[in-house]
C-alpha cells in the first residue's frame, strides 16, 4: 500500500470510524457516500465502540503475499456492537478457542511491514474480550 493510501484511510484503521445515516439512524462502515441501508446520503461521522462478537470465522493456511510468515491466522466477521459487519485478523487467542459468538474488542496491532524501505503498517484486529465483574 502505498504511504499517501495509508494516510487517508488512518481514521478508520485506527479508530473504526465510520458513519451514522443522518436519515435511517442505522450505522455504516466503511464510511460510504450513500447510506446502503435507505439510499440517502450517509453521515455523520461516527466513532465505533470496538466491541462485537464473532459472527464466523475461517483460519487461513495459505496467505496472500506479504503475510506467509503470520500464517495460520483467523480471520473473522465480526458484528460490531452499532450492527455492521467487518472483517478483520482475530489475535490473542488459539483458533481452537474461537466460537461463533464470541464476544471480541479492536485492538491496534501491526498487520505486516511493506517494501525495501520497512514501511511498518498498523490496523484494527480483535481479541477475545474479558468481561469485567
Amino acid at each position: 500500500m502505498d504511504i499517501a493510501r495509508h494516510w487517508r484511510l488512518r481514521r478508520q484503521r485506527y479508530a473504526l470510524v465510520g458513519e451514522q445515516c443522518g436519515h435511517c439512524r442505522e450505522y455504516i462502515f466503511p464510511p460510504r457516500d450513500i447510506c446502503p441501508h435507505c439510499g440517502e446520503e450517509a453521515g455523520p461521522v461516527h466513532a465505533m465502540c470496538g466491541r462485537g462478537e464473532v459472527y464466523s470465522f475461517t483460519v487461513v493456511h495459505e496467505p496472500p503475499t506479504g503475510y506467509e510468515t503470520q500464517a495460520p491466522y483467523a480471520v473473522a466477521l465480526v458484528k460490531l456492537a452499532e450492527g455492521p459487519l467487518v472483517t478483520a485478523q482475530l489475535t490473542d487467542v488459539d483458533a481452537a478457542d474461537i466460537k461463533i459468538g464470541m464476544p471480541v474488542e479492536m485492538v491496534t496491532r501491526r498487520l505486516r511491514t511493506d517494501g525495501a524501505e520497512g514501511v511498518i503498517q498498523y490496523g484494527y484486529k480483535f481479541r477475545p474480550h474479558l468481561a469485567v465483574s
